[in-house]
């Protein structure tokens, strides 16, 4: 019996020291769905400017062309190309010979969902329907370790996210789609979101809200209930590439770059989140490239839409900037990332598989 304790023993101080290795308090996850990895390095794409997809070609070369994709994705993307170029990584830029890509075989939204949070690309979740997800995520195994129960939360405009991210089973806080929120830290601010996402127009059906308004409820929870772990997700640069508007394509991205920053100016503000947070940024997807009009899809007849990208700010991560080397990171080694910035082994009940950390990313090599 005292072999067996001391064992138990010997393994919570392991894990303890493992927990003290790291800088990383907190993390903050965003994902930009179904932006692509040209517009992240290259910036605005000239053929595209030039094409029917964008409707005021004078603006749009105004704000965003330049001679040189340095400057062009400067312009589109301050943010990355400041703070996260100069003190982060940025991994898969191509022409670098540095690939990022999503392992599962179907390269659209659930699916790509379900990699990044369950490390498990499975083959079974081939659907944008809201079938509750039997693979169990990070998200939800962090929520229930010491010191984060309560403490994780998710806002998103898409409303299959409670399914994703099997909200029922995992009791994950979870606002998402037009669901108003509700808690017992409600206030003015709170209750003037509620009512404005009602009266804003449902550009892209009744089941996806507006950007900006999931971006404020976030800033707002971020700000009330200081969580530990924190996902947002944003939908319109997907939505206005499916559209075929590379105008608003465009201008989706870059105020979202401009979310970003003041999300991470709030944290370098804040004790508990200052010098202790690591913000990951990434994709669901990639997108075709050629012909010109495949810019609009993904799937897998779409060539080349397992191509993605992230990016990470954070204390434990070198600041390299682009990362350079010719390897391929995969979006199933994100959720054991995640984990183990933080100082956990990602292990699932259920005992699916997941993806290796990226120890670039982690510090560990």
């Amino acid at each position: 019996m005292k072999k067996i304790s001391l064992l138990f023993l010997a393994v919570a101080m392991g894990l303890q020291l493992m927990a003290q290795q790291t800088k990383t308090q907190n993390v903050i996850i965003v994902t930009l769905d179904g932006f692509r990895w040209e517009e992240l390095y290259h910036g605005a794409d000239s053929a595209l400017i030039n094409s029917k997809f964008t409707d005021d070609k004078a603006d749009i070369n105004k704000h965003f062309w330049a001679v040189t994709p340095g400057e062009r994705r400067k312009m589109l993307l301050p943010f990355f190309w400041t703070e996260i170029a100069a003190q982060g990584q940025l991994y898969g830029d191509r022409d670098l010979g540095n690939k990022d890509e999503v392992a599962n075989p179907y390269h659209f939204s659930y699916p790509g969902y379900n990699e990044i949070f369950t490390g498990f690309p499975d083959v079974r979740m081939n659907t944008n329907d809201p079938i509750p997800n039997p693979n169990m995520n990070v998200l939800e195994f962090l929520n229930k370790q010491k010191g984060f129960e309560n403490k994780v939360a998710v806002f998103t405009s898409w409303q299959v996210f409670p399914a994703i991210l099997n909200v029922k089973r995992s009791g994950l806080i979870l606002n998402s789609g037009y669901t108003d929120f509700n808690g017992p830290k409600m206030n003015e601010r709170f209750r003037y979101l509620n009512e404005l996402q009602h009266k804003v127009p449902a550009l892209y059906g009744d089941d996806v809200r507006l950007d900006f308004i999931t971006y404020e409820l976030s800033k707002e929870y971020l700000k009330q209930y200081k969580p530990r772990v924190l996902y947002l997700s944003l939908g319109e640069t997907d939505d206005m590439a499916h559209a075929g508007n590379y105008t608003m394509y465009l201008r989706e991205a870059h105020t979202e770059d401009g979310f970003l920053s003041e999300l991470w100016r709030y944290l370098q503000t804040d004790e508990q989140y200052k010098g202790k947070t690591t913000l990951i940024i990434t994709c669901d997807h990639g997108r075709g490239d050629v012909p010109l009009e495949n810019w609009r899809d993904h799937g897998t007849d779409t060539k080349n839409s397992e191509q993605t990208w992230f990016a990470v700010i954070g204390p434990d991560t070198p600041p390299t900037g682009i990362i350079k080397t010719p390897t391929t990171t995969y979006h199933k080694q994100l959720a054991q990332t995640i984990a183990k910035l933080l100082g956990f082994d990602f292990k699932p009940e259920a005992g699916h598989e997941v993806g290796d950390a990226i120890e670039s990313v982690t510090g560990s090599k």
